[in-house]
C-alpha cells in the first residue's frame, strides 16, 4: 500500500493509526507492578541482594545513555567514561562542601551537562571513527586533568564524606532507590525523548545526515542535545557509583572498561530498541553472574557472546523478539492497523 493509499484509507476510516501497540497496555501495567515490587526489595530481601543489583541498575542507566546517542543519534561514542568519572569527581567535591551525598546525585548531573556543553564544541568537529577516537582522548585528557588536582585525592583517589552519620542499614536501602530511580529515570527520559519531534529528528540524522539537514532538521541541535542528556545520565551514573563504594579512584572510574560495557550490553540487547539496554544489561549481569569465577575464560565467554549476537543477530536479542512477536514495550513509533484485525 502506497503512502497516499494509506492516507485515503485512513481517512474512510479503514485504518487506524496510533503510537501504542496492542501490547502497550499490558506491558505498561507489568513494569508499574515490578517497578513497585523492586522499590519495596530492602524490605524482602537481604542488603547483599540489593547492594548487587544495585551494580544492575547502574548497568541499565549506562547503556540506554549509550543507546541514546549511539543507536539514536548517531555518534558512536568510546569515551563516555569521561562523565561517569566528571559525575563521580562532583560528588566528592560537593559533599566537601557539605551537600548531602544523595542530594548531590542530580547536581553531579547537572555538572556533566555543563561540561558536555565546550566538549561538545571540539568533539563533534570530528566524524565516524575519528569522532569515536576523539572522544577516548578526550576522557583520557580528564582523567589527567583530575589527578594533577590534589583537593581531588590526585591519583590515588579520595573518599566520600557525609554518610557517616547515617545507619548502615539505611544507607544501602537509600543507595538501591537513588539506584533504581536512576535506572527508572534514564528509560523513562529515553523513551519520552524519543517519542516527541527530536526522536524523528535523531533517527533522521543518524541514517543521513546530510539529507536531515536538508529537510529542515537542525542536526547540530539535535546532535547537541543528545549529548548533553547522555552526559548527565553517565554523569548520575558515576555518582550513583561512588555513594555505593564511598570512595572514588581515578583509574578505575575513567576506565574504557566502562564504554565496553555499554556497547557489549547495547549490541546483545538490541542497539536502537528503547527495550535493548534493559535485557542487554539483564543477560549481563547474569553472565556476570555465573561466569565471575571462571578469571580469564570469562572474558573469553563475553567475547564469544559478543561475537555471536553481531554475526547472528544483527538486531540484537530484542530484534529477534520484536520481530517474531511483535512486542513492543516503549512504542515510539507510529502503528497501523485495521479496525477489524485480530488481535
Amino acid at each position: 500500500m502506497t503512502i497516499s493509499e494509506m492516507v485515503a484509507a485512513r481517512a474512510a476510516g479503514a485504518l487506524q493509526v496510533g503510537r501504542a501497540a496492542r501490547s502497550s497496555k499490558p506491558s505498561a501495567a507489568a513494569m508499574a507492578a515490578g517497578a513497585v515490587l523492586l522499590a519495596a526489595l530492602p524490605f524482602l530481601v537481604f542488603s547483599s541482594v540489593t547492594d548487587t543489583l544495585v551494580n544492575l541498575f547502574v548497568l541499565i542507566a549506562l547503556a540506554s545513555m549509550w543507546n541514546l546517542l549511539a543507536g539514536f543519534g548517531g555518534l558512536v561514542s568510546v569515551g563516555q567514561q569521561a562523565y561517569i568519572g566528571i559525575g563521580a569527581y562532583s560528588l566528592i567535591a560537593l559533599a566537601d562542601l557539605g551537600v548531602q551525598p544523595y542530594l548531590a546525585v542530580p547536581l553531579a548531573a547537572l555538572t556533566c551537562a555543563v561540561f558536555a556543553l565546550p566538549t561538545s564544541w571540539l568533539a563533534f568537529r570530528l566524524r565516524g571513527d575519528y569522532f569515536a577516537v576523539g572522544t577516548w582522548v578526550i576522557a583520557e585528557v580528564y582523567r589527567l586533568l583530575v589527578v594533577r588536582i590534589d583537593g581531588l585525592g590526585g591519583g590515588s583517589g579520595k573518599g566520600l564524606t557525609g554518610l557517616s552519620g547515617i545507619d548502615q542499614t539505611l544507607r544501602g536501602a537509600l543507595t538501591y532507590w537513588v539506584a533504581l530511580a536512576l535506572a527508572l529515570c534514564t528509560i523513562g527520559g529515553c523513551y519520552l525523548l524519543l517519542r516527541g519531534r527530536l526522536g524523528l529528528s535523531l533517527m533522521a540524522v543518524r541514517d543521513e545526515e546530510t539529507a536531515a539537514g536538508a529537510a529542515g532538521i537542525d542536526v547540530r541541535r539535535a546532535k547537541l542535545l543528545v549529548y548533553l542528556v547522555s552526559a548527565a545520565g553517565c554523569g548520575a551514573a558515576g555518582a550513583v557509583i561512588t555513594v555505593s563504594s564511598l570512595s572514588v579512584n581515578p583509574d578505575s572510574i575513567f576506565s574504557v572498561q566502562w564504554s565496553a560495557y555499554m556497547i557489549f550490553i547495547v549490541v546483545i540487547g538490541g542497539i536502537g530498541f528503547v527495550e535493548g539496554p534493559l535485557l542487554g544489561a539483564l543477560v549481563f549481569f547474569g553472565l556476570q553472574q555465573l561466569l565471575a569465577d571462571y578469571g580469564s575464560w570469562y572474558l573469553v565467554l563475553l567475547g564469544a557472546v559478543g561475537m555471536a549476537v553481531a554475526l547472528w543477530l544483527p538486531g540484537g536479542l530484542w530484534g529477534l523478539i520484536r520481530g517474531r512477536t511483535e512486542l513492543s514495550l516503549f512504542p515510539v513509533g507510529y502503528h497501523v492497523r485495521r479496525p477489524d484485525a485480530a488481535g
